[in-house]
């Protein structure tokens, strides 16, 4: 027998289909199941409802796409620095982050979309959209099948989808509709945060969930939503690929790994010869490239160099990358690596990241649009006053000898304003990680390993 759970997310894969290509093009509000101008909708007994307009995503602008990975990499660093001050475990996705604030930037105006644009490395609104939206494509487009540089074949799953979740009451503004669903392919599911918040906060879980293969089952737990909820934004990331050359089980054992603290313990570690692979040096660090089948991905592992060079007392080696990493290095490390045969050997890992993102953005730089003086009219066509009142953000990285699978979800929470995240290559201590497409160095998922034992 069904429960209202099942009952609620066969509903949210129901409606899941006449979502990629459309989206609601202007929302009429109330309770007479008017959509605007939509060509449709539908609603269960908890007034749960789906519209739609024949809106199409655009093509994008690819020639804005550089400056987009740009401000996404400062973002990165940014976040990232922000994020690693707690010790332990970390991985995010500055793709899926910098996506779900880039549809919310679309309904912001005044002080609070300048601040938003000047975290997100955003000069022009309308640019950096047609620019993601481009590069979305290109990165979509590296799924699919793969053949290796042996012959064989592969498969590789790259998935992205944004969504809204719009309170039935609120009369939501055409323009900015359109926009998110003409650069972000994001469709709207209208419905009733006042008297059926949790059906509602069900229906979000669901779609997050199935988009990303249940590796994030619940992107809002319970307590984030209420009567003043009006508009989720959620963006969710899905990454599955097999290795150029997969690991050899048999070469996988018990070795050991080197704490901070200089304590050791013994973890299921990889090992193998790489010969189509890439290695890089600088100070204080060692990078090796693994690619991905077909080689247009690509993870990049960097390591605090061995012997380590010369740092202040109390500040460890990957405390020093890592502060490279915040000041927007990246993209010169990675730029650094160079096609070669790398003798590696690596942990395996397995662990989830949930972050709030709420203190790190603040801290950036864009405190207004959680403030009572934010301005989202942008959003609405009537004078409801919005703001953020959470950015919630979770991750899911496992990593074997046969590949990776990660994924990410990023949902932006706003209510109204009146309530109060053959070079020797020895990985063997904490390191850092960054999934990445290999043309353009897109960060699709960053992170720190502190202790692959720990999920």
């Amino acid at each position: 027998m069904l429960t209202r759970r099942d009952t609620l997310r066969l509903f949210a894969l129901a409606t899941l289909a006449t979502s990629s290509s459309a989206a609601l093009a202007a929302c009429s509000g109330g309770d007479d199941g008017g959509d605007g101008g939509g060509t449709g909708g539908g609603a269960d007994g908890a007034g749960l409802k789906l519209a739609a307009s024949d809106v199409e995503r655009s093509a994008g602008t690819p020639a804005a796409i550089p400056d987009v990975v740009t401000g996404m990499h400062e973002f990165a660093g940014g976040l990232f620095g922000r994020l690693a001050t707690k010790k332990g475990n970390l991985a995010l996705s500055p793709y899926s982050v910098a996506v779900a604030l880039g549809m919310t930037l679309n309904g912001a105006r005044g002080a609070t979309a300048a601040e938003m644009r000047t975290v997100l490395g955003v000069a022009d609104t309308a640019r950096f959209n047609g620019g993601l939206n481009a590069l979305t494509r290109v990165v979509e487009g590296l799924a699919g099948p793969a053949k290796r540089a042996d012959g064989s074949a592969a498969e590789v799953a790259l998935d992205a989808a944004n969504a809204l979740f719009g309170d039935r009451s609120t009369p939501w503004a055409p323009a900015f509709l359109d926009t998110l669903a003409r650069e972000y392919g994001a469709g709207m599911r209208t419905v009733d945060f006042i008297k059926h918040t949790e059906e509602a906060r069900t229906l979000i879980n669901g779609w997050t969930a199935d988009r990303t293969h249940d590796k994030i089952p619940e992107i809002i737990p319970e307590g984030i939503l209420d009567a003043l909820t009006r508009l989720v934004l959620v963006n969710a990331l899905y990454f599955k690929a097999p290795w150029e050359v997969p690991f050899e089980k048999s070469m996988t054992a018990k070795r050991p790994f080197r704490f901070d603290d200089g304590t050791t313990t013994k973890v299921d570690t990889m090992s193998a010869q790489l010969g189509a692979a890439g290695h890089g040096r600088g100070e204080g660090w060692q990078a090796v490239r693994l690619p991905y089948a077909g080689s247009t991905l690509a993870m990049t592992v960097i390591v605090p160099a061995d012997p380590p060079h010369s740092v202040p007392a109390g500040y460890s080696t990957l405390e020093r990358i890592e502060s490279d990493v915040t000041a927007g290095k990246l993209p010169t490390m990675l730029a650094a690596i160079k096609p070669g045969g790398v003798a590696l050997t690596m942990p395996k890992w397995t662990f989830r990241t949930d972050s709030s993102l709420k203190p790190a953005l603040m801290a950036l730089g864009m405190p207004t649009a959680f403030g009572d003086t934010a301005d989202f009219s942008a959003m609405t066509t009537d004078d409801t006053a919005l703001l953020i009142k959470a950015v919630l953000h979770q991750t899911f990285v496992a990593v074997d000898e046969e590949g990776t699978e990660a994924a990410a979800a990023t949902a932006v929470v706003m209510g109204e304003t009146s309530m109060p995240i053959y070079e020797q290559v020895v990985v063997d201590r904490p390191f850092l990680f960054v999934i990445h497409d290999v043309e353009h160095g897109t960060p699709l998922f960053l992170g720190r390993v502190a202790d692959p034992t720990s999920a």
